[in-house]
């Protein structure tokens, strides 16, 4: 059964104009409404706490004439950007139109963004005297990914609390030591 949303109405609208006046072809992707175009995510519609809106993939790459975009996630996102709206009255169909027939037009051309490969972070604080304190562990974690040692290296600084840290440490070990990495299981 599904969830009934607080934005309701307006995600409604939002997918109604989508899908009766552009061609993208609707799907679920984490868990969420997404839309695309041969295969590739355009947009998403989703709604939050304080507010519903899309979200494009490759956003960075649209005239914004309105000034409406966003970075939900300064640090983590380079190209998403998102279209964020509080009431009804907010959604303006010409500009919605006109900024996936842009997201489209680029994704045909091509244009998409490549993320950089960040540089190589080595454990420090806990982690690191956890690593040196056993073999095994230290052994398993550096043969990970970089990708995958950075995201457990981030969730265990990130914890305040020395206890917190320990108990991360705690929690990630077995996943290291069966290769995995700390977002495995979101990915398909």
């Amino acid at each position: 059964m599904k969830k009934e949303h607080k934005w309701q109405e307006e995600i409604d609208l939002l997918k109604s104009i989508v899908e009766q006046k552009t061609q993208l072809v609707h799907s679920i992707k984490w868990g969420g409404d997404v839309y695309t175009h041969e295969g590739k995510n355009i947009i998403g519609i989703s709604g939050f706490k304080n507010y519903f809106g899309i979200w494009f993939f490759n956003g960075v790459f649209i005239n914004d004439h309105q000034n409406v975009f966003v970075n939900a996630q300064e640090e983590k996102t380079n190209a998403m950007l998102q279209w964020r709206m509080t009431s009804k009255s907010e959604i303006d169909e010409k500009t919605l139109l006109d900024y996936i027939a842009q997201a489209i037009k680029n994704e045909e051309a091509g244009i998409r963004w490549t993320p950089k490969k960040s540089e190589k972070k080595e454990a420090t604080g806990l982690l690191a005297e956890a690593l040196s304190a056993d073999k095994v562990f230290k052994t398993h974690f550096d043969a990970l990914t970089p990708g995958k040692q950075k995201e457990y290296i981030d969730y265990v600084s990130s914890a305040k609390r020395i206890e917190t840290q320990q108990a991360r440490i705690d929690k990630i070990k077995p996943m290291v030591l069966e290769g995995k990495g700390l977002n495995d299981k979101y990915k398909k």
